[in-house]
């Protein structure tokens, strides 16, 4: 099996990721969490995510990533044992100190190790293995051929990011944010430095900022590699691009495994996953070292994506129960997608306001209404701008 690994940066998230076709979803907590501005879970919304991907079969990681500070030592014991009990599938670390600590405790959760150590090589992976890690997340730095040594020589589970936002740096390494900001990147306060915008002359803008990872061209070949893991970035992204996301890559994979994967699939889902990022993507150092053309040097354009229109929260007598998310009327043509429906366009020929009357367009943020579809639709299912 190729385990589709989506992030999940608040409870409504995880099981939106989890409904949409992830196998297992990848969590923080309050604390020990590299990513300190996502809203993070307490103990008893980790306690729920874990029961609700339980009854479902799917798994829930739990990052403990930061590289810890003598403070940070102080409750770490207590935070690992209470992540034990609540049933956790696994940790995913970077500091050496919390692999001891579990080890010392002797918790059932698997041992992940973080992208943060940037492990490209097949020494540093048997290395982890040695400590007791069952699974290494691959640096983003990785080449097709770092992989496949990693994986033809070290007997373990390979995760590797597949989508998402890449560091212009090693991930983690960088300083430009505590230098900048007085935020430190390597615990969980990265303020994303390469992003911003430098005036050299007063006339040109200048930026390292990397363009955005995408493997869907590679998604075949993953599978035949037997990647354990294929990890999609972005905790701190909507459940719009969560669900899409994790609904593309799922689908992509699913007829890979089955051998009915077509070109004209792929394209499509290169352009639902195109439309959705603000930011160009490409493969990054899996097939090539990144040059000019994997990274923004003189400004970029990032668009608002308005194409979530609603989420239907019901269905009945041919209508459905829908919550509207962005603008669209009467004559517009929808589409509608979800974890069991195909995308399906659809005309928009009834629209029906909470007081039963016809109105003409969806223009009130999450407003209620009622949709005339004469197709069976589910609670999660989501309303689009047509791809095509």
């Amino acid at each position: 099996m190729t385990e589709i690994l989506a992030p999940a940066g608040d409870l409504e998230r995880l099981k939106w990721a989890l409904i949409y076709g992830a196998d297992a979803v990848y969590i923080g907590g309050k604390e020990y969490s590299l990513r300190a501005n996502s809203k993070n879970y307490t103990l008893e919304e980790i306690k729920e995510g874990v029961e609700f991907a339980h009854s479902l079969n799917k798994k829930v990681y739990v990052t403990v990533n930061i590289l810890l500070h003598n403070e940070d030592l102080k409750n770490l014991d207590e935070y690992l044992i209470a992540l034990d009990k609540i049933g956790i599938d696994a940790y995913i670390v970077s500091d050496m100190a919390v692999i001891k600590k579990i080890k010392e405790l002797n918790l059932k959760p698997e041992i992940h190790i973080s992208t943060q150590e940037s492990s490209v090589n097949k020494g540093a992976v048997a290395f982890w293995k040695s400590l007791g890690a069952s699974r290494v997340v691959l640096g983003r730095e990785c080449s097709k051929e770092d992989i496949l040594d990693i994986i033809n020589n070290i007997d373990i589970e390979v995760e590797m990011f597949i989508h998402g936002a890449m560091c212009t740096s090693y991930s983690g390494r960088c300083v430009l944010s505590n230098y900048v900001t007085y935020r430190d990147s390597n615990r969980g306060g990265c303020s994303q430095v390469c992003r911003f915008l430098f005036n050299m002359d007063n006339e040109t803008d200048f930026q390292i900022c990397s363009k955005d990872l995408s493997m869907i061209d590679y998604i075949e070949e993953l599978v035949d590699l037997k990647i354990s893991s294929l990890k999609i970035e972005g905790r701190m992204r909507s459940l719009y691009y969560i669900a899409t996301v994790v609904n593309a890559y799922k689908t992509v994979v699913t007829k890979a495994l089955d051998r009915t994967l077509t070109k004209e699939t792929i394209d499509y889902y290169k352009k639902v996953l195109n439309r959705l990022s603000n930011r160009e993507n490409t493969p990054q150092f899996y097939n090539k070292e990144p040059g000019v053309n994997e990274q923004y040097y003189l400004g970029r354009e990032e668009v608002s994506n308005q194409d979530f229109l609603g989420i239907v929260t019901g269905y009945e007598n041919g209508y459905a129960y829908i919550e509207q998310r962005n603008n669209f009327k009467v004559g517009d043509t929808v589409e509608i997608f979800g974890p069991n429906l195909s995308p399906t366009k659809l005309k928009v020929e009834t629209l029906i306001n909470i007081d039963n009357i016809e109105v003409i367009d969806a223009k009130h943020p999450q407003e209620k209404l009622k949709l005339k579809v004469p197709f069976k639709v589910q609670k999660y299912d989501i309303i689009r701008v047509p791809i095509y």
